[in-house]
C-alpha cells in the first residue's frame, strides 16, 4: 500500500503541473535498487507531438560532469594520471606559465581552479553556437590572471570541464565521447544514452524549449550557446539509464568503490579561506534532505533541458528528473522528499 501511496501522490504531483500537449518530464524513483515510480508526462517534440516515456532520451546539461569526473579517474584508477597533476603537463600554450602550473585536475573537479571564465558569449553568438570544447577552454588559457588561489574558495566552473574533457582525449588519444561510451555506457548498459559531438543527436532525443509568447520556443542545438562544449554539459539519457548509471556506481561497475566513494566526499583543501564551506566533492555535491539526511547528486541546466539527479545513500533511495523546458528541481525534490517521508521512505 505504501508503494501504491507514493505513486499515486508523485503521479498528482507531476500531472499537476505538466500538461500532456506541451513539453514535459520524466521522472523515477527507487529505492534499494528497485524501481517504485517510473513515467512519462507531455511530448518531446512539438513538431512530431511525440509523447514522453521512461526511455525518451534528454540533454542532461551538468549532470554531465558527474560522467566525465569518472572518466578522469578512471584514468587515474588506471595510473595513466594523478589528480594531482597541474594543467601545464596537458596544456603546454597556457599564456601565464604559472597560472597553469597551480591549477590541479582535483581543482578542477571540485570547482575550486580559480580560472576565470572569460569566454565573450555574448559578443561572439554565433561562434559559441558550434564552439567545441577545445574552443570554449581557448580563451581560459590566454588569462593573464586567477580570480583566486586554487583551492581557497569555490567558483562554479563549466570550462574546468572542458578541460576535463580534453585531457581525457590527449591521455587515451582518442575523442573522450568514445572513451565514456565504452567505458562508461556500456559496462553500466547505459543504452539508450548519447554524447554531444558537434550537432546533438540528430534523431531520437527530446528537444528542449522555453515558454515564449504563450507558446513554446526551441532552446537547444544551433539556438544556446555552448551547447556544443560537451564535456560541462553533453550528455544525453533517458531517466532509464540514468538509474542504471546509479546502479552501476553502487555496484560498482566501472570504477574501484573507494574511488567512488571518495570522490563523494566534501573536498575541503588546506588554503581553504572562504566563509562558506564546502559542500562538493569531485563534481558531486553532498547535501541535505528535508529531515537532514545526506543526499548526494547534481542538477543540470542547458537551454530548455533541465535534469536532477540524486540519492540519499542511507535510505539506498534515488530520484531522477528530466525536463525539455525549464522547471525548478530543486523545489520539486523538495516536495517528492515530503512525499517520501510522509509515506515512511526517509
Amino acid at each position: 500500500m505504501a508503494q501504491e501511496n507514493v505513486s499515486s501522490r508523485i503521479d498528482s504531483l507531476f500531472s499537476s503541473f505538466l500538461k500532456t500537449d506541451e513539453p514535459g518530464g520524466a521522472v523515477l524513483i527507487a529505492k534499494e535498487g528497485q524501481v517504485v515510480f517510473s513515467k512519462g508526462y507531455g511530448i518531446a517534440d512539438i513538431n512530431t507531438k511525440e509523447l514522453i516515456n521512461p526511455h525518451t532520451i534528454f540533454n542532461t546539461g551538468s549532470v554531465s560532469k558527474t560522467i566525465v569526473s569518472n572518466a578522469i579517474l578512471l584514468l587515474e584508477q588506471r595510473n595513466l594520471l594523478s589528480v594531482d597533476d597541474n594543467l601545464l603537463k596537458y596544456f603546454p600554450d597556457f599564456k601565464n606559465k604559472k597560472n597553469a602550473e597551480q591549477v590541479q585536475i582535483k581543482h578542477l573537479l571540485s570547482h575550486v581552479s580559480g580560472l576565470p571564465d572569460n569566454r565573450e558569449v555574448s559578443k561572439n553568438h554565433a561562434f559559441y553556437l558550434t564552439a567545441d570544447d577545445a574552443q570554449n577552454f581557448a580563451p581560459v588559457q590566454q588569462a593573464d590572471k586567477l580570480e583566486f588561489a586554487p583551492g581557497s574558495r569555490y567558483k562554479y566552473s563549466n570550462p574546468a570541464f572542458n578541460a576535463l574533457a580534453l585531457i581525457i582525449e590527449k591521455i587515451t588519444g582518442s575523442k573522450w565521447q568514445q572513451f565514456v561510451r565504452t567505458e562508461i555506457f556500456a559496462k553500466a548498459e547505459m543504452t539508450e544514452s548519447d554524447i554531444t559531438d558537434g550537432s546533438h543527436p540528430e534523431t531520437g532525443v527530446a528537444h528542449g524549449y522555453e515558454k515564449q509568447n504563450g507558446g513554446f520556443k526551441e532552446l537547444d542545438y544551433g539556438e544556446e550557446p555552448t551547447f556544443c562544449a560537451a564535456g560541462n554539459g553533453g550528455i544525453w539519457c533517458s531517466v532509464t539509464d540514468l538509474h542504471k548509471y546509479y546502479l552501476a556506481l553502487q555496484k560498482p561497475a566501472f570504477l574501484n568503490k573507494e574511488i567512488i566513494v571518495g570522490s563523494m566526499q566534501i573536498k575541503r583543501f588546506e588554503n581553504w579561506s572562504s566563509e562558506k564551506e564546502p559542500n562538493n566533492g569531485y563534481s558531486w555535491f553532498i547535501t541535505k534532505t528535508i529531515n537532514g539526511l545526506e543526499r548526494i547528486g547534481h542538477t543540470g541546466s542547458q537551454g530548455g533541458f533541465r535534469a536532477n539527479f540524486q540519492f540519499i545513500p542511507e535510505k539506498k533511495i534515488f530520484v531522477t528528473m528530466l525536463f525539455n523546458t525549464p522547471h525548478n528541481c530543486d523545489v520539486l525534490m523538495e516536495k517528492i522528499e515530503l512525499i517520501l517521508k510522509e509515506e515512511n521512505y526517509l
